[in-house]
């Protein structure tokens, strides 16, 4: 029902970085966004990037976090760096604009030492 897919997650310890990707399926002209989900919590906004490349990102991911796209790749990154145990979380992509009805699997992040 997706015609995206995130990748990139995994296990690292406080302080590292990651990188997670979003491919799409075909030609993005609306914005796309990060969001993530931790246990026990509702799915949040990471951050965002128009098509134009303006970005918006949550307060407590500010200066760590960079997310980035290639429109002519069709394609969307999120770097994480100076990682804390309170990012775990499923990380999915999405686009706001198409309402947020459908959701891929995501990709886990966990940080833990």
């Amino acid at each position: 029902q997706v015609d995206w897919a995130e990748s990139g997650g995994g296990l690292v310890q406080p302080g590292g970085s990651l990188r997670l990707s979003c491919v799409f399926g075909r030609r993005v002209f609306s914005p796309m966004a990060w969001y993530r989900q931790a246990p026990g919590k509702q799915r949040e906004l990471v951050a965002s990037i128009t098509w134009t490349g303006t970005v918006d990102y949550d307060e407590s991911v500010q200066g760590r976090f960079t997310i980035s796209r290639d429109n002519t790749e069709n394609t969307m990154s999120l770097q994480m760096n100076s990682l804390k145990p309170e990012d775990t979380a499923i990380y999915y992509c999405n686009l706001p604009a198409t309402g947020l009805h459908y959701w891929g699997q995501g990709t886990q992040v966990t940080v833990s030492s």
